[in-house]
């Protein structure tokens, strides 16, 4: 467990490291005691619907998964493994997406959070719950 609450600058550097997130280009707006809130800017790439233009779900499952995951980081100083994870679509998504997570429970070994995806208006797109491994901090 980390003593200190990582900024979101060092959150955003984290994430950063991965080329995944880059991709999704995400940024961190805000951490707090078991919450993040982070952005993704959209990209041509992840429509599904070329008519519609609309986003396809497996970004949204993976902003969900990512955002809960990383609501642990105030608890454990790092991402940690997903366990299980459910995912639930509410509308079509369109443009720039706003990830919120918060910790519903930390755990020795399990822990669970949950995310929410909203569109650039403001609508809910998605939302889900997981299951994180939560290792014992190394002393």
């Amino acid at each position: 467990m980390t003593d200190t609450l990582p900024t979101a600058a060092d959150i955003q550097a984290r994430l950063l490291k991965g080329t995944y997130h880059q991709w999704l280009g995400l940024e961190v707006i805000e951490v707090g005691e078991g919450c993040i809130e982070l952005t993704a800017k959209w990209r041509e790439e992840w429509v599904v619907n070329v008519e519609g233009g609309y986003t396809h779900g497996g970004i949204l499952a993976a902003l969900v998964d990512l955002t809960a995951d990383w609501a642990l980081v105030s608890k454990t100083g790092k991402g940690v493994p997903t366990v299980d994870l459910r995912v639930d679509y509410h509308r079509a998504a369109k443009g720039d997406l706003r990830a919120t997570g918060r910790v519903i429970k930390f755990g020795k070994q399990f822990s669970v959070a949950e995310a929410q995806v909203f569109d650039s208006e403001g609508h809910l797109v998605a939302s889900g719950r997981g299951l994180y491994s939560t290792p014992a901090a190394k002393a």
